[in-house]
């Protein structure tokens, strides 16, 4: 709901009192442009930077899991139903459980060991693929379907936000 500023000889604007609703496919793009800048800024990073690498690395494998969690736990399976592409479906799962296990590996090392800025870099490609699989493949064929995604985003919001 907004309302809007009543002052006197001034340019009314709406004042936001609540979140507006934003659909399921606009919420997971905004994830994946917020983790893309993430690892941009990782990329910027010296090599001696290690204590700002290892903040940031933890950083995106923290938004990652939050991301994979809600679309494994809500988005794909309500996707799954409407599109009928079980093959699409799994592939995005593989993706997934590859993306974890790079996840974990990086949570467990320290920034200054052999492979860390490696498995790094890996997860950003890995998340690059399947990020580009999503958004030309998936997304467009979200949309026509009948999938009510203002009420989908509304349960992954929610649930993103208990993570």
């Amino acid at each position: 709901m907004r309302t809007t500023s009543q002052t006197p000889g001034k340019v009314t604007k709406p004042i936001p009192t609540e979140t507006e609703p934003q659909d399921a496919i606009a919420l997971l793009i905004d994830d994946h442009e917020h983790v893309k800048a993430l690892f941009e800024q990782y990329e910027e990073l010296g090599d001696r930077a290690h204590v700002s690498k290892h903040k940031l690395a933890l950083q995106i494998c923290d938004e990652l899991t939050k991301h994979t969690t809600v679309e494994e736990e809500i988005f794909y399976p309500a996707v799954r139903q409407a599109i009928k592409d079980d093959d699409m479906m799994d592939e995005a799962v593989v993706e997934h459980a590859s993306a974890k296990d790079l996840i974990a590996q990086i949570q467990s090392m320290e920034p200054t060991e052999d492979l860390f800025d490696a498995k790094v870099k890996v997860l950003s490609e890995m998340i690059d693929h399947h990020v580009e699989e999503e958004e030309s493949d998936m997304f467009p064929k979200v949309r026509k379907t009948k999938l009510d995604l203002e009420q989908l985003g509304a349960a992954m919001a929610a649930r993103k936000e208990t993570l």
